[in-house]
């Protein structure tokens, strides 16, 4: 907590010589002073005892703090008060980070110290009390500062009654500046130098309101302030200006420079937002820039070209702007001031520049590739961050050897090789997450003692690795060493401890046991231990840990078993308990958790009412479990928050919750697998952000709900093996079920004509847009439903966006099949079969070019076969056994792929693959296509996929949302059964 206690420190420093001097200097003399007003000592008090005083975790001591404010002692003696030495009035007053607590109330003593023209009460916490109008009072006023205090509510017009302000800042979040107020504190504060409104909500404010601002203006800060609009070029015109930061004002927009001028600007800021940057005018105007952060920025013109003449360059950072080529070296590393640099998540490509060893200068960088010297090594750089680029190529042993260098952050790249050894001891952070490095862990990073965050997951690298090595980094914060092929081991810790750490990520690391030494990590946030081979309970120390600062506890993919207690974390947000053995009664965590998912484990009996209390889920996963009883009606009133509610694979009896409210935002609901039985409850319908509905396998007993057409955004609708019953009927709305992509009604007492209306209006089957391979879910959690693809019940653990599918079968289904099917030319299965159709197969069908298996077997069609049916390149399963059809076979393509099974019971086919010869006029169709294109390009190889086939064995499914090679990637598809 150094760093934080620094904070403090540089809060507590006086800034203003003019009117901050030290308590020791006020004392110095009593002989040239009067002591402390009694009415201001009087006042202080008052104050004080108004508010309460409290020690953050881990800080112990404060330069500025009230405690040692005494009745009877000369209160310009006390810490943070600087009196006037002839009157002895309170004139300055510094409470930054002082620990403060309460409300600050329009009576409050505060406002009866009428002298007082310095005032800081930043850092502390005030609990969202609005800013008095009081504080437009202290007419001597020269500087004040209530930032990050939790104040609240608008800021008041009378703070413009300051009009002696020289320095004024309000950065609150919860603050509120509208243009009235506004247009008031620029009109009267002219003598203003510094201005910070930083995180304050403006979104209502005209930006021309900050035309007419003080000419002796040097600092406007505006990050974070919702501004909207175009922001007037003007002020970077200003005389005197020399920092400007609108960062983070995303729907902010502008253009400048326009013109050409000398700026005195020295720090510019213009971060995520829409102000068009001519990169070519603003080198060339704004000679004295020191720091720049143009991160997500729109550039105009040749961006890059040249630095120009910003030679003076300390901290610039141009990240997020999908920059592409090779890095320009030879710009960044000739500027001698240069300290940070930030080109991260950008399209830089290619390799680091190695040490030329002919060059006659050791501190020189060559670039092999174009043959040419490209600049000094950088020894000033303290940070480099190149993070999300496709770098290639090894790190260079250079950058190791930087004696300046305190962050490296390379992580996300395609970096190979070792790790190189680093000479410097200056380091404080290194990532080098998310490559291809390999080798072992360097001995040099068990001896960088000021290290305070290590992140090299997800790489190559191997070996048994004994955490004792770590035992010098004692400053460490944040360690990650997970998903490479480590086998990480704790003996002979003996007594070590990390005090300080905040984060440790030991995923996939072959741990057998739980990390005894954290049971003193009494600091720690986040904790992940999860795709390990830990088999034991969990210990009590474990459910002791941090009580009050852990908040991520990731135990999931383990052999955990046992039974838990009670959870004793107070501030917990997100638990992981899922894939272990656990048994007993499910835990209930504290009502601060967004997160909790504890499937695929043993847990029993019924859902505790404590679990009412969990008001602020986002995500609940209880699945595959053994849980009984009903589900509690509170459920519902969880949705304004819920999104996720996924109780499928219990046994769970009774309704369906129907306490779903207007507003709420659930977006998947799965229940499939339980007891449930009723009719669906009419407020599903106020579900609007519902994507995932998925009620198979249960006992309701009810009609089709075509009352969900409505829902806007639903794609995957599941009533398979129930007891619906009756017509599906004709729509209620113009646009039913837009979105659908997955239905499956298989398995119910359905009846009548086949809906030819509602597959008309199908849009998301019809023309799919979606063709890049993302993902149905959110966040930490992937959308996973049980679909029917050639006669095997597939559970796919990852939904792709364009996956499609019609299931309609083992129901009652009368009359022909409508002709309006063939539409649906993103569909990629249907299935018909079990039915009581009747009729011909539709020729339409052969438009359907994306359809991979097809399903009408056991129905009472009649005719032949469409010789259309040829077209459908991709399909690798059909099936028409148990039907009336008649004729010719047709041949070629996919065709010539099917076994007997896909005919059998039609005794009026006839040609290859059955023994039935046809008639000499029954010639069966030739294809019109070249029997080597077998695949679509979207398609399953279903040839190669299912060889074996008829013994009932899935070799594998190709094209990437459905893969099963070895059981490699379970994760993403299990083979739950067999029709």
């Amino acid at each position: 907590m150094g760093w934080l206690c620094l904070r403090f420190l540089l809060f507590t420093t006086c800034q203003f010589n003019s009117t901050c001097s030290s308590s020791s200097n006020s004392s110095s003399s009593l002989s040239s002073r009067h002591l402390c007003h009694p009415h201001d000592s009087s006042a202080l008090l008052q104050f004080k005892n108004s508010l309460e005083f409290e020690l953050p975790n881990g800080i112990t001591f404060y330069l500025n703090s009230t405690i040692y404010w005494l009745k009877g002692k000369d209160c310009c003696t006390w810490s943070g008060v600087t009196c006037e030495k002839m009157t002895g009035h309170v004139i300055g007053l510094n409470l930054g980070s002082g620990g403060l607590q309460g409300n600050i109330h329009s009576n409050s003593s505060l406002f009866s110290l009428g002298h007082l023209n310095w005032l800081d009460l930043s850092g502390n916490d005030f609990r969202g009390s609005p800013i008095s109008s009081k504080f437009g009072g202290f007419v001597s006023m020269t500087h004040l500062d209530l930032s990050y205090s939790n104040f609240n509510g608008p800021i008041p017009s009378k703070i413009s009654h300051l009009s002696n302000l020289v320095s004024l800042n309000l950065s609150n979040a919860g603050m509120t500046l509208d243009t009235l107020s506004l247009n008031r504190i620029v009109q009267n504060l002219t003598n203003l130098r510094e201005l910070d409104l930083a995180l304050v909500d403006m979104s209502s404010v005209l930006p021309d309101s900050f035309k007419n601002l003080s000419s002796s203006l040097t600092t406007l800060r505006l990050d974070y302030c919702h501004l909207q609009g175009k922001f007037p070029e003007s002020i970077v015109h200003q005389p005197n200006l020399r920092v400007l930061n609108l960062g983070f004002n995303k729907n902010l927009t502008g253009y400048f420079p326009k013109s050409n001028w000398s700026s005195p600007l020295e720090v510019l800021h213009l971060s995520v937002t829409r102000i068009s940057v001519d990169w070519h005018h603003l080198t060339r105007n704004f000679k004295s820039l020191r720091d720049l952060y143009l991160r997500n920025c729109s550039f105009v013109g040749s961006y890059l070209a040249f630095l120009g003449n910003l030679t003076q360059i300390m901290q610039l950072d141009l990240s997020s702007n999908s920059f592409g080529g090779q890095i320009p070296w030879s710009f960044f590393l000739n500027l001698k001031s240069l300290v940070y640099l930030d080109l991260s998540n950008n399209n830089y490509v290619g390799q680091f520049p190695e040490v030329d060893s002919n060059s006659t200068s050791i501190s020189s960088l060559y670039d092999f590739s174009k043959q040419q010297l490209v600049g000094p090594i950088p020894r000033h750089l303290t940070e480099l961050c190149l993070y999300g680029n496709q770098l290639n190529g090894t790190i260079p042993f250079w950058l190791g050897s930087l004696p300046s260098l305190e962050w490296l952050d390379l992580g996300s790249n395609q970096l190979s090789g070792n790790i190189i050894e680093f000479q410097s001891r200056s380091l404080r952070s290194v990532l080098l997450n998310d490559n291809k490095l390999h080798g072992l862990i360097p001995r040099s990073i068990y001896e960088l003692v000021n290290l305070r965050w290590l992140f090299l997951s997800s790489n190559n690298l191997g070996g048994n690795l004994e955490f004792e090595k770590f035992s010098k980094l004692r400053s460490l914060i944040g360690l990650n060493l997970s998903f490479n092929h480590l086998s990480l081991s704790f003996n002979h810790l003996n007594n070590n401890t990390w005090p300080q750490l905040w984060l440790l990520d030991f995923s996939s690391c072959n741990i057998r046991e739980f990390p005894y030494f954290l049971r003193t990590s009494q600091n720690l946030n986040m904790l992940y231990l999860s795709h390990n081979r830990i088999q034991a309970d969990i210990p009590k120390w474990l459910l002791g840990l941090g009580k009050d600062s852990l908040m991520y506890l990731d135990l999931s993919h383990n052999f955990l078993n046992g039974t838990i207690g009670q959870l004793q974390w107070k501030n917990l947000q997100y638990l992981d308990l899922h894939n272990n053995s656990l048994q007993g009664e499910l835990p209930i965590p504290p009502p601060s958790t967004y997160y909790f998912f504890i499937s695929n484990n043993q847990f029993t009996g019924e859902m505790p009412p404590t679990i009412c209390s969990l008001s602020m889920l986002r995500i609940l996963d209880l699945s595959n479990n053994k849980l009984i009883g009903k589900i509690h009606q509170c459920i519902g009133n969880f949705s304004q928050s819920l999104s996720v509610l996924d109780l499928r694979n219990n046994k769970f009896h009774g309704v369906i919750p129907g306490t779903f409210s207007k507003g709420n935002v659930l977006r998947n609901l799965d229940l499939n697998g339980n007891q449930l039985e009723g009719s669906l409850p009419p407020t599903l319908l106020t579900c609007r952000e519902l994507e995932v509905l998925d009620l198979g396998n249960n006992k309701i007993q009810d009609t089709f709900p075509n009352w969900l057409e409505s829902l806007p955004k639903l794609q995957v609708l599941i009533l398979r093996s129930n007891k619906f019953y009756g017509e599906i009927g004709i729509p209620e709305t113009n646009f039913p079920f837009q979105k659908l992509r997955i239905v499956d009604l298989s398995y119910n007492r359905f009846s009548g004509l086949l809906p030819a209306k509602y597959f008309e209006h199908l849009t998301a089957m019809i023309n799919s847009q979606e063709h890049e391979l993302k993902y149905m879910g959110e966040g930490y959690y992937q959308d996973t439903v049980v679909v029917t693809i050639k006669g095997f019940k597939i559970e796919m653990v990852k939904i792709q966006t364009f996956f499609t599918s019609i299931d309609f079968s083992d129901n009652t289904f009368r009359g022909q099949i409508p002709n309006v099917i063939g539409k649906l030319k993103s569909l990629k299965g249907l299935n018909f079969s079990h039915n009581e159709l009747t009729g011909t197969i539709p020729p339409s069908f052969g438009d359907m070019r994306n359809l991979e298996w097809l399903d009408l077997s056991s129905n009472k069609l009649v005719g032949d076969i469409p010789e259309q049916l040829t077209n459908l390149t991709s399909l690798s399963k059909f099936n028409v056994s148990k039907n009336r059809l008649v004729g010719p076979i047709p041949h070629g393509k996919q065709f010539d792929t099917f076994e007997n099974d896909s005919y059998s019971g039609n005794v009026g086919l006839c040609g290859i693959p059955l023994g039935k010869t046809c008639a000499p006029h029954q010639s069966p169709p030739s294809s019109f296509q070249q029997d080597d294109d077998l695949e679509h390009e979207n398609g399953f190889d279903w040839k190669v996929v299912l060889m074996g086939y008829a013994s009932g064995v899935v070799i594998g499914i190709s094209m990437g949302y459905l893969v099963l090679s070895n059981g490699t990637l379970d994760w993403l598809v299990k083979v739950v059964g067999i029709k």
